[in-house]
């Protein structure tokens, strides 16, 4: 695994974990209405930064930077939908930290 120590700094933070686990079962953690995202995003699954901020209880600025760290080490993905930006987990990249754990410690 490339560079372990940034990815355990990132997941170091409760806020992050959250954000994570929000990610993770997004339907039940937002209540944003689904016709509100575009069908292909939709069908990837995708919450809008300023969902995660409400919810989070944190600036914009702080937790755009939280998304930036987690997109960094690749937990998470982006995808740009006119002025906004929708966030979802790397499911392949949290299995591979999984597997890391596993094996190695």
């Amino acid at each position: 695994m490339k560079n372990p120590v940034e990815l355990f700094k990132v997941l170091s933070n409760e806020t992050r974990l959250d954000m994570l686990k929000w990610l993770k079962h997004p339907m039940e953690h937002f209540d944003q209405p689904a016709e509100l995202l575009s069908k292909s995003l939709n069908e990837r699954g995708g919450i809008c930064v300023g969902d995660i901020t409400e919810k989070a209880g944190l600036s914009q600025s702080t937790v755009s930077h939280y998304l930036t760290m987690m997109q960094k080490v690749g937990l998470v993905e982006s995808e740009r939908h006119g002025k906004w930006t929708y966030y979802r987990r790397n499911e392949e990249r949290i299995q591979e930290v999984a597997a890391f754990i596993e094996k190695e410690l």
